[in-house]
C-alpha cells in the first residue's frame, strides 16, 4: 500500500495528470480488500453505478492478479 501511494498517489506524476484518482482516498482500502476477496462481485456492482476507468486504474496500479484476465 505504501508503494502504491508513493508511485501513484497524491503528488505523483500520474496524479498530476488526473490518473489513479482513487489512490489516496480512504475508501481505497475497502476497494482493494474487495479486489482481493470478491473481485467479480466488486466489478459487477461497480459497473452498475460508476465509471470503470477508476476501477481499471486501481487494478492496474495494484498489480496483476489472476482475475484480471477476463
Amino acid at each position: 500500500m505504501e508503494e502504491l501511494l508513493r508511485v501513484y498517489g497524491p503528488g505523483s506524476a500520474p496524479a498530476a495528470h488526473g490518473w489513479y484518482a482513487l489512490i489516496g482516498q480512504p475508501e481505497t482500502l475497502v476497494i482493494l480488500e474487495r479486489m482481493e476477496n470478491a473481485p467479480f462481485l466488486l466489478r459487477s456492482q461497480w459497473e452498475k453505478e460508476l465509471e470503470t476507468v477508476f476501477l481499471d486504474d486501481l487494478e492496474s496500479a495494484w498489480g496483476p492478479r489472476v482475475y484480471l484476465s477476463r
